[in-house]
């Protein structure tokens, strides 16, 4: 016995020198051989460990399966560490005496798991891997009240499934998780109480709703029924809900009118001088409220069934006090053009209306187009003079440019920024030179930004001779206008067109260059803010003879 012995000392002391720096002898990890191994030897495994700590780990449960990141599941290797754990040698003498006669020695690689992180991807596969619970509750066939029978589900149980992860995951191979069964929160019992009582309460007579202006709206059985439910209300019990889809059908023809819309602050200019007129707050249905107290009434044992819609306060997109706070105060600039024919002056007293009283915000642009819209027959403009293609014609909506030049100087003088506006093709004699504007409905558009502080409010007047726009606010800028002398004068061409509706005879004009430039001052100090020149060049106006 004693040389038995003595002989596995010898042959365990001779294994332990000849394998001291290196893993155990029949050392496995991951599945894959590693024994015998020196540090760099173990290298090849540790990269094919860390190539597999990259690919989508495939959870599979008896419900499916899901491939999810190992990021996102919060798990980690360590390739240093299980290199450091490879290396080294087991204490105990049985082992490695196995070891010697061929057995398996399993070495567990270096995982780290985020529980937190794991939580949420499983909460992300619930309805992949798990087997939801079916909770008790009621609905109605008709009037009569229906049993939703519970059942119980199956879902993963996450501790285990945090051991199997660590244990599994870099084996290569599908990772089967953990299942535990769950019960729902509401039980036969309590669906059989909720049947016989609150539900059958429900539909047992009908609900009225009074609204703000204090007229009733009658609900019947019916309708309760078809709009309310039994479901869980976290505690084990069942609670009664509305399908507010199916309730606002049947209800909002008779409660929307009992909405008011919001109504904005405006300016009235009445006193010569801007005042605010109070906005309106509105009233808006708070569906989910109303409909929370008209299940409660309908389901409640006793009472006299009858509920106030429960209704929101609407500001406007502008109240009275911000208004207030705009600092519309005085007129900051004003322009006036005139000259029109009685055609176009018509387009021009429909523009002029429709952009009266608009109220530009600080920062805010203004776009001509934008605010009036389509501006055709329809909308009842006439047929005018135009400039199409280098020349005079008709068209429905000729003259909104001379309406356009005006808004264009006022905006100008006050010192807001110009944002995008383009000359006529050929120079109008009524216009000032380099400072007038024309706008064409879908292409062409004039454009500035209130750069102040504060509001801008738009004025316009009309008359059968002018148009002027004045703007109202709070004065930050002087504005000086300085014209530039004309040069690189052009003749105009001779033009023969068919006689018609289309021919306009003109004797023509002379086209040249010039420029307009605008010195913009603080107000208040006098100081120069700014200073820019816009060059513009004119066409000749043709020659045209109606032929």
């Amino acid at each position: 016995m004693l040389a038995v012995v003595a002989v596995i000392t010898l042959v365990l002391a001779a294994e332990f020198v000849a394998t001291r720096s290196d893993s155990a002898r029949n050392a496995v990890v991951g599945g894959i051989d590693a024994g015998g191994r020196d540090s760099a030897q173990l290298t090849p495994v540790l990269d094919e460990l860390t190539a597999r700590s990259t690919q989508p780990v495939v959870l599979r449960t008896p419900e499916g399966s899901a491939e999810v990141a190992p990021a996102d599941l919060g798990l980690a290797f360590d390739a240093d560490a299980t290199r450091a754990r490879l290396l080294e040698q087991p204490r105990n003498p049985l082992v490695r005496l196995a070891a010697l006669f061929g057995r398996d020695a399993d070495v567990e690689p270096v995982v780290t798991l985020d529980r937190t992180a794991m939580n949420a991807a499983l909460d992300v596969q619930r309805a992949s891997l798990e087997k939801a619970a079916v909770e008790g509750g009621v609905h109605y066939d008709g009037t009569a009240p229906v049993g939703d029978q519970p059942a119980a589900g199956e879902r993963i149980a996450r501790d285990a499934a945090a051991a199997t992860l660590i244990d599994r995951w870099l084996d290569g191979a599908p990772v089967d998780l953990p299942m535990e069964p769950f019960a729902p929160t509401v039980s036969a019992e309590v669906v059989a109480a909720t049947v016989a009582g609150p539900a059958e309460r429900v539909t047992s007579a009908p609900v009225r709703l009074t609204d703000r202006r204090k007229r009733t709206v009658e609900v019947p059985a019916g309708d309760l029924a078809s709009m309310l439910t039994f479901g869980p209300d976290g505690r084990g019990g069942l609670t009664p809900r509305a399908d507010e889809k199916a309730a606002r059908e049947l209800l909002a023809p008779d409660l929307d009118p009992s909405q008011r819309a919001p109504v904005s602050a405006t300016f009235s200019l009445a006193s010569g001088r801007p005042a605010v007129v109070p906005g309106v707050d509105g009233a808006s249905i708070n569906w989910p409220k109303t409909l929370a107290a008209l299940a409660t009434s309908a389901a409640a044992d006793g009472g006299d069934r009858t509920v106030d819609v429960v209704y929101d306060e609407v500001e406007p997109k502008l109240t009275t006090d911000a208004a207030r706070k705009l600092g519309v105060t005085e007129l900051i600039s004003e322009y006036t053009t005139g000259g029109f024919s009685s055609a176009s002056g018509e387009n021009i007293r429909l523009v002029a209306a429709e952009v009266d009283g608009a109220l530009v915000l600080p920062g805010k642009v203004f776009s001509l187009n934008g605010h009036t819209g389509p501006r055709g027959s329809e909308q009842g403009y006439v047929e005018s003079t135009i400039i199409d293609h280098g020349r005079a014609s008709n068209a429905v909506g000729g003259g909104i440019s001379q309406f356009a030049t005006t808004l264009y100087n006022a905006a100008y003088f006050a010192g807001l920024e110009d944002v995008d506006h383009t000359e006529h093709a050929y120079y109008i004699s009524r216009y000032p030179e380099a400072r007038e504007a024309t706008v064409f409905e879908g292409a062409i558009d004039l454009k500035f930004r209130n750069n102040t502080r504060h509001g801008v409010l738009i004025e316009t007047s009309w008359s059968p001779s002018s148009v002027t726009v004045r703007l109202w606010g709070t004065k930050a800028f002087e504005v000086e206008s300085v014209t530039g002398e004309r040069f690189a004068t052009t003749d105009p061409q001779r033009v023969r067109v068919p006689r018609g509706d289309d021919c306009i005879p003109s004797s023509g004009s002379k086209g040249f260059t010039t420029s307009d430039t605008r010195i913009i001052k603080d107000a208040r100090t006098g100081r120069e803010i700014d200073r820019s020149t816009r060059t513009v060049r004119y066409a000749p106006e043709p020659i045209v003879k109606c032929v």
